[in-house]
């Protein structure tokens, strides 16, 4: 069955460009239109779309307030269009927060010089999204400030090695406490939903919080420096953009920068290298982990969050044969069950927890 898509933008080029290439796909009908939010709101309840496509700037009603109102009435997967600035940043992040799964950034240039690139990136996304549809049908909108995750289940620690994805699942047991141990790093890796994610699991952490961290989040460049100053703020723990040259140091955390590729070396320093054109992702989860396994051998614990692919899965496997720790989202609380799932189909996940209580676990088991 195709996936329906309703797309929204004031714009009438971008409009039919969007719906253009949507159409190209088979897979994919684009079942209405809107040029504003109020009438995004009125055609996602009549249209009842699997996924939405959202511009911010609108007359009558901007994309966030229309994203907090459809989220309210009919819980739908939006993918954001955003401007690759500071500012452009700044909203999306109140976007995901809004309730948006995803975004992708509004170049008009992209669209006429590589539509061919364009439209294979648009029609992935707007799959991937749709796939996560499931867990909007049981979404309560009575939280709007982070609507875009569905409520976690109970921990669920594994004390053997995860199971296959055809064995029964692990029993639920949420009394259960991860092991203290003295944890020299903990890296956490992460892409669709992160933003959210990233920001329910550090609110939870005291300012004394006596491990550095390092946050992979897929992300463009433009955008890194935004979200780790909206982190800043709102956690206890500090949080800034890595540079060259940083020391990890505790109650520290470091997000790489969009574009580059971070690293850790034995002496806690960080190193930012040239985005690897060779390498689909720019941070990538897999580089800072392996990088981490080689300095910090069985002192690491990883924890991979929601997302689409298997970044990670490789880092985590490096970390698993040093004798670190890697702990998984679980599916219900994911807003893509792609890298966690990676990771606990290779067996590499000692613990597979609920998005709400990862914060709480950390705590437990570092300090």
């Amino acid at each position: 069955m195709a996936v329906k898509v309703l797309v929204v933008d004031d714009s009438g080029f971008f409009r039919r460009r969007v719906t253009e290439i949507l159409s190209s796909d088979p897979n994919i009908q684009v079942v209405g239109t809107a040029t504003n939010g109020r009438e995004a709101i009125d055609q996602a309840q009549a249209l009842k779309p699997d996924v939405i496509t959202m511009d911010y700037e609108m007359p009558m009603m901007d994309g966030i307030t229309a994203v907090r109102h459809i989220m309210q009435r009919c819980p739908t997967p939006v993918l954001m269009f955003s401007s690759l600035t500071h500012e452009g940043a700044r909203v999306t992040l109140d976007a995901l927060d809004a309730g948006a799964v995803d975004f992708l950034p509004k170049n008009f240039e992209d669209i006429s010089r590589t539509p061919e690139k364009v439209k294979q990136l648009l029609c992935e996304k707007v799959h991937s999204i749709a796939r996560s549809n499931r867990r909007y049908s049981s979404f309560s909108a009575s939280s709007h400030s982070t609507p875009a995750v569905a409520p976690s289940t109970p921990a669920r620690p594994l004390h053997a090695p995860a199971q296959p994805s055809h064995a029964a699942p692990a029993a639920p047991a949420s009394s259960a406490v991860p092991k203290r141990k003295a944890y020299r790093l903990v890296a956490i890796g992460t892409s669709t939903g992160g933003p959210v994610a990233l920001q329910r699991v550090l609110t939870q952490l005291p300012a004394n919080f006596p491990a550095p961290l390092v946050l992979i989040q897929h992300m463009p460049a433009a955008f890194t420096k935004a979200f780790a100053e909206r982190l800043d703020k709102l956690c206890r723990i500090s949080v800034k953009e890595a540079e060259d040259g940083d020391v990890l140091r505790p109650g520290l955390a470091l997000l790489a920068p969009g574009g580059k590729q971070m690293m850790v070396d034995a002496r806690g320093v960080v190193r930012i290298l040239p985005g690897d054109e060779r390498l689909n992702y720019k941070p990538c989860v897999d580089i800072t982990f392996g990088s981490a396994a080689k300095s910090y051998s069985d002192k690491v614990l990883a924890v991979v969050l929601t997302g689409m692919g298997a970044d990670g899965r490789e880092g985590a496997r490096l970390l698993k044969q040093g004798g670190s720790q890697v702990w998984a989202q679980d599916e219900a609380s994911c807003v893509i069950y792609g890298m966690p799932m990676a990771v606990v189909k290779a067996n590499l996940a000692d613990a597979v927890y609920g998005l709400d209580d990862i914060g709480r676990h950390l705590v437990e088991a570092c300090m």
